[in-house]
């Protein structure tokens, strides 16, 4: 999903970094962008709720569609909502590539899906949201492995976003990820109250 904002401006407005490039950006100017940014403004319930929604959809980079069809998933099930819901979430194939390190953000990840260079158990798959099953092993295709994005990824370039990741077995030098279980809540690295989330959608 492409958003028309730059993401610096959007990391600013979010209050969170959404690539590394931003990092810098926030650092220097930790307030939301705009002429009123740094003006005090009063904040309601209703607001803090629906920006923790949005930081949840952004790091995801999801439409408000994918979003709500997820958090009616997640009610459905047993358990707590919020951390079924963050689950599902880090299910997605572009937030495992990412995850793995094959991709330097979430951008990124979707965009390599989309153009058919992964597969999913041998099998070519360019839906970004397709949901894995733990045992399920995504691999670059053989014929994408030379460009440069792969190449970068299998020096370890992306370390800092993947690897380490208790759910994933990941090898990068063949450019594979296994998904080996459900994530739980607390390996996710996710900037997010998801009760808020769960809150926003249930009022």
């Amino acid at each position: 999903m492409n958003h028309p904002r730059p993401k610096a401006r959007l990391s600013r407005a979010l209050g969170i970094p959404l690539t590394r490039k931003c990092v810098q950006y926030l650092e220097r100017r930790p307030y939301p962008p705009g002429v009123h940014g740094r003006a005090r403004r009063r904040t309601s319930d209703y607001q803090v709720r629906l920006l923790e929604k949005q930081r949840l959809r952004h790091q995801y980079n999801v439409s408000e569609v994918q979003l709500r069809r997820a958090f009616d998933e997640a009610a459905r099930g047993a358990g707590r909502t919020g951390d079924t819901l963050v689950a599902l979430l880090e299910r997605r194939l572009d937030a495992v590539v990412h995850r793995a390190g094959l991709a330097r953000s979430i951008y990124q990840a979707r965009q390599l899906v989309a153009h058919g260079h992964l597969t999913v158990d041998g099998r070519k798959v360019d839906r970004p949201s397709y949901r894995l099953r733990p045992g399920q092993v995504v691999a670059v295709r053989e014929r994408s492995r030379q460009l440069p994005p792969f190449q970068l990824a299998a020096t370890g370039a992306n370390a800092d976003d993947g690897p380490g990741r208790p759910y994933l077995s990941v090898d990068l030098t063949g450019l594979r990820a296994t998904l080996l279980r459900e994530p739980a809540r607390h390996e996710v690295p996710v900037v997010c109250d998801e009760q808020l989330v769960v809150e926003h959608y249930s009022r």
